[in-house]
């Protein structure tokens, strides 16, 4: 989509331009006649629910006041209106103190069982979060078997991975102990982090559900990770399960085959992500 789209309510907008962010669609940074900016996130040929799924996720975040979100101004079923957040301030410690302890505090909510209330999407594929009482039977069917149908995967990866991944799925239990589901962000990178106007860490993109809390610090670690700090202000509100560490990489599975499954038709692109998935499946499968 090249040119902003008709926006009710909206019809004030001065000028746009594009700019960088996620995989829906085109984002653009709009100017209202007030001198007021908006985000405008658009597609026209994107999965029905998407911009209003990725709403939902953003309102149940900032509910629990734990961490900010962009408002939502209007969410319809080819764009998405959100307030503007500013870039995370370069190599704070102190943001990156705070974020921590509100990660924490935002997976401190707890829900009844894995899952979500509807499906929503990961990048542009969709997520899958029927309720299961069993966290891992919801990560092994929902997070990681959920990848292995689709053709990039398949074409990404040898058939004895593949099957890997599948020994690792049919032990999970022991490998990974049993944990609460918590309200997670789902796509909680250190690049899907913003600042408020007053400079507190605030989320943006999510892919909401209830799951194992490390399914989200997982993408902390081994996506660009932040200062160490961050890690250690969230185990200081979020007591860590003995071996966290160690599990990371594994549990980071779901992330690398999502990559797979988006991107997998550049195989100079995800050289590094094939080789990552091979390494965990020589140490775990």
């Amino acid at each position: 989509m090249d040119e902003l789209p008709n926006l009710p309510g909206f019809d004030d907008i001065s000028q746009a331009r594009r700019v960088a962010g996620g995989t829906h669609g085109t984002t653009w940074l709009a100017t209202r006649s007030d001198g007021s900016e908006v985000v405008v996130k658009a597609g026209e040929h994107l999965p029905d629910g998407l911009f209003e799924a990725e709403a939902e996720g953003l309102r149940a975040i900032a509910a629990t006041g734990a961490i900010a979100t962009p408002e939502v101004l209007e969410a319809g079923p080819r764009h998405l209106v959100l307030t503007v957040l500013r870039p995370l301030p370069d190599n704070d410690p102190t943001y990156w103190e705070e974020a921590g302890r509100a990660v924490a505090s935002l997976h401190a909510h707890i829900g009844h069982a894995h899952g979500w209330h509807r499906d929503n999407w990961l990048g542009q594929l969709r997520q899958h979060n029927p309720w299961c009482d069993d966290g891992h039977e919801f990560f092994a069917q929902y997070r990681l078997f959920r990848y292995l149908d689709e053709r990039q995967v398949q074409a990404s990866l040898e058939v004895d991975v593949l099957r890997g991944i599948e020994r690792i799925c049919a032990r999970l239990d022991t490998l990974v102990p049993v944990m609460p589901p918590v309200l997670c962000h789902g796509d909680l990178w250190s690049g899907n982090f913003l600042a408020t106007e007053h400079g507190r860490p605030a989320v943006i993109d999510p892919a909401v559900a209830y799951t194992w809390a490390e399914v989200d610090i997982s993408m902390m670690y081994c996506e660009y990770s932040p200062p160490d700090v961050f890690f250690d202000a969230y185990h200081e509100v979020h007591q860590p399960e003995p071996g966290w560490k160690e599990r990371l990489e594994l549990l980071h599975l779901r992330e690398l085959l999502s990559v797979l499954a988006h991107f997998g038709q550049y195989p100079e692109l995800c050289a590094n992500t094939v080789d990552r998935v091979n390494d965990i499946i020589a140490n775990y499968g």
